[in-house]
């Protein structure tokens, strides 16, 4: 080989072996700085502000399109979130408060009315609704990935450590921050004497007459065995429902997840004794067996045809597993009516045989496509069914890959709005900004405003701010208190407080900060009776319904403040604290009850006479 060929091959050689490691790639491999997994409601809402800050991103979906799990659930085609799109105002920001479908973008058109006008859409508005924000955006999807495995190593790069993705086809993705958002989809199952012998939600047929004259029995007691029992008590001769807790109605816990008033006809055909019910009992301690064929004398009615079709299915019955001869063996199909414990003769309330058997227990995360180096634990809470996350959404020992959407749940389970469209589309924007913070030196987004202008820029937040009141008791607005002005941070993750500086990128210093919630009160009281609400404000603190607090602290709480905050409150014991007395119009307005008592607060805290910019904050 000549001379001057050689050399430039020895020099090419050398180059190479010189690029850095994640330089070096093959057909079958992709890097990107950020990869998110699933097209989900979560997952474009990333996608839209990773787009919108330019940064290097992907979104990978398994199937189709985005939201493809609103193509089979709810199963009866009903969502339960609510689209209201009379408010009698027109501010934008006010009106996500109740509308609890649309992602967050900077295009006030890009909203779910534009696919649909009711109250409660049908199902299938919601995927054709992220098709059409996904386009509008320009979001950049890949469909058709199904990752199988994901896996973490360690890198030479600036980040460290980084994420790999393997796909159906063996194609490798591989990202220095990965964003989960693949939402809870696999069903949620109890194993028990029998099991084999119950139907799953996610496969019984939605045609009522398949249940015409059958008995069904309902384990689960939530949103979905109601959505079940709902659709089928016209033609079913009995519903019963069967799980360890009672009801929890969303009306009495204020928590969304909770069953709604648009799925529990049930409740009433139960207490107007109408043959459906409801019963609590542990679900590991059932046994289902099969009675081998109709028994009428037992039934109490005559069957006409069986079930749908001419088929027989059988009786099934409820019994205790303890009970059996060999609780741990699979033996229901020897126990018939005839051989079941006597108890079932006498007062026992399922005592009477089912056609059919439904598990409706919802979902739970899809942990087995991580190996142990990738794998967040499951949380404390929610049995298990979601990763353990921080205060911030990064999986527990697994830095760089954050948890986003319904799946992140778990810290706010049964308290707020995290697991739902309403809800995580904030909590996904603030872990977007803690990620231009740690890897883009980005602080957080901060306004600031004179001192003698806090006092209407608080009013104004807690009229119209949708994200603490969506959120509340999770995310609030912090404000840094710099003397004679203020820096104002909103959304902010309020059980990171003591990151807060890492976090964000800004410093507390001398007088402190306050911090602004929106909480439900802790007073135990008759939902509807006459009792129920404040209206005197110097009972403030004693309100019940959802409305503001603020917090002030000389300096950060601690994590073990933190850690030992009294029970039920979202943030240790402060300095001084000021509830704002609730409003039957969610309208924090009027100057006795909500100006002049949060002026006075703020005079407290701030040593700083206020009263001369009073006047012009009331007209």
């Amino acid at each position: 080989m000549p001379p001057a060929p050689l050399a430039l091959l020895s020099f090419l050689v050398a180059y190479v072996h010189c690029l850095p490691e994640d330089s070096h790639s093959n057909s079958s491999s992709h890097h990107h700085d950020y990869c998110v997994l699933g097209a989900g409601p979560a997952g474009l809402q990333m996608g839209y502000f990773l787009s919108k800050s330019q940064r290097d991103y992907i979104i990978l979906e398994r199937n189709s399109g985005p939201g493809s799990f609103f193509n089979i659930y709810p199963r009866h085609r009903k969502l339960i979130s609510i689209n209201k799109i009379y408010t009698g105002r027109r501010n934008r920001e006010f009106n996500l408060r109740h509308d609890w479908n649309s992602l967050l973008s900077d295009r006030p058109d890009l909203l779910l009315q534009r696919i649909s006008t009711q109250l409660y859409p049908d199902a299938d508005s919601l995927p054709r609704y992220l098709e059409l924000y996904a386009k509008e955006v320009g979001l950049k999807i890949k469909y058709g990935v199904d990752v199988g495995n994901v896996r973490a190593t360690e890198s030479r790069a600036a980040w460290g450590r980084k994420y790999m993705l393997t796909d159906q086809q063996g194609m490798e993705y591989s990202c220095r921050v990965l964003l989960v958002s693949t939402g809870l989809w696999v069903p949620q199952q109890v194993q028990f004497p029998g099991s084999e012998l119950v139907e799953g939600y996610e496969s019984v047929p939605v045609d009522p007459e398949q249940y015409r004259d059958q008995a069904v029995l309902i384990l689960g007691k939530g949103n979905s065995a109601f959505e079940t029992a709902q659709n089928i008590l016209g033609r079913a001769s009995r519903v019963h429902m069967y799980s360890q807790n009672p009801v929890r109605l969303a009306w009495q816990t204020h928590y969304v997840g909770d069953l709604r008033a648009v799925n529990n006809e049930l409740l009433d055909t139960y207490q107007l004794k109408s043959l459906d019910g409801l019963v609590e009992g542990g679900l590991e301690e059932i046994a289902i067996v099969k009675g081998g064929g109709v028994d009428r004398k037992r039934s109490g009615r005559k069957r006409k045809g069986g079930a749908r079709g001419g088929k027989e299915r059988g009786q099934l019955y409820l019994t205790l597993a303890e009970l059996l001869d060999n609780p741990k063996g699979n033996r229901s199909s020897e126990v018939t009516a005839a051989t079941l414990p006597a108890y079932h003769n006498d007062n026992f309330p399922l005592r009477q045989p089912y056609d059919r058997v439904i598990r409706c227990l919802g979902f739970r995360f899809n942990f087995s496509i991580f190996d142990s180096s990738a794998r967040p634990p499951p949380s404390g809470g929610a049995r298990g069914r979601l990763p353990g996350v921080t205060a911030w959404y990064e999986g527990l020992g697994t830095p760089g890959l954050f948890v986003l959407g319904t799946a992140a749940h778990s810290r706010d389970y049964r308290m707020s709005a995290g697991g739902f469209i309403h809800g995580f589309r904030y909590t996904v924007r603030a872990v977007h900004r803690v990620l231009e913070q740690r890897y883009h030196g980005k602080a957080w987004p901060a306004t600031t405003i004179s001192t003698s202008q806090l006092l209407p820029w608080l009013l104004r937040r807690v009229n119209e701010a949708s994200g603490p009141y969506q959120m509340f008791g999770v995310l609030g607005d912090i404000v840094l208190l710099r003397g004679s002005h203020c820096e104002y941070l909103e959304e902010f993750p309020i059980q990171a407080l003591p990151k807060f500086s890492t976090l964000s990128g800004h410093r507390v210093t001398e007088p402190g900060l306050l911090v602004l919630v929106m909480q439900y009160g802790q007073n135990h009281t008759d939902t509807l009776g006459s009792g129920r609400a404040q209206s005197e404000w110097t009972r403030a603190w004693k309100s019940n319904f959802l409305h503001p607090v603020l917090y002030y602290y000389s300096s950060l709480p601690t994590e073990r403040e933190m850690r030992h905050r009294p029970a039920g409150w979202p943030l240790p014991r402060p300095k001084a604290v000021h509830h704002m007395i609730e409003d039957f119009l969610t309208e924090w307005d009027a100057p006795i009850s909500h100006s002049q008592p949060l002026r006075r607060f703020l005079e407290h805290c701030l040593q700083t006479d206020l009263r001369s910019f009073y006047a012009g904050i009331v007209n």
